[in-house]
């Protein structure tokens, strides 16, 4: 049975900046069983970003996150590293809202030479699965998707962690027909 991943990333930002220029400062994911999707762990890890290791006063107020918290966080290498650990060997899909997160874990595996696990075994744009079943626009936002959904947003927007555990939410009731399909496979 596979996993999913619900990732949510927080990087350096700065206005007009583009996602190659960007560095991942925070890692929030979920963990949802394959076979009943539920929560297994939630998952907070900041990283220390190498390039652009000051955060702008516009990243920190968008994020709320603290210079002081990823001056102490490890690297994009040892936090992945972290990350894939919690994962484990099972494999799993990645899923994020949108193609911003992926794209980003790309750049930066890229940038240090990483390879992402051989136990991906697919990635699932949430947004685009949530716009193709709700018949609405692709740039739907998550407060917006929540509140189609009668769900109230929990936390503070733009931190991973925050925005994972209520996206997982969501992909509670998407990945109902993927999790169908995945127990005819058996």
């Amino acid at each position: 049975m596979r996993n999913y991943v619900i990732v949510d990333l927080e990087a350096t930002c700065w206005e007009g900046c583009r996602p190659a220029e960007m560095e991942i400062i925070e890692i929030g994911a979920v963990l949802l069983s394959g076979i009943h999707l539920q929560p297994v762990w939630d998952y907070e890890q900041f990283v220390h970003p190498l390039e652009n290791p000051k955060l702008t006063e516009f990243c920190r107020e968008l994020t709320g996150i603290k210079q002081n918290q990823i001056d102490q966080a490890p690297d994009f290498p040892e936090a992945f590293s972290n990350f894939l650990k919690m994962i484990g060997p099972e494999p799993f899909k990645l899923c994020s809202w949108g193609e911003f997160d992926h794209e980003l874990f790309l750049i930066e595996c890229k940038r240090h030479s990483i390879s992402m696990p051989d136990n991906t075994v697919d990635f699932i744009n949430l947004k685009k699965l949530f716009s193709d079943i709700y018949d609405t626009k692709r740039s739907i936002g998550l407060r917006q998707a929540m509140r189609k959904l009668n769900m109230t947003f929990e936390g503070r927007h733009h931190r991973g962690i925050d925005d994972a555990r209520n996206i997982a939410r969501i992909a509670q009731q998407l990945l109902i027909p993927d999790l169908q399909v995945m127990s005819k496979e058996k």
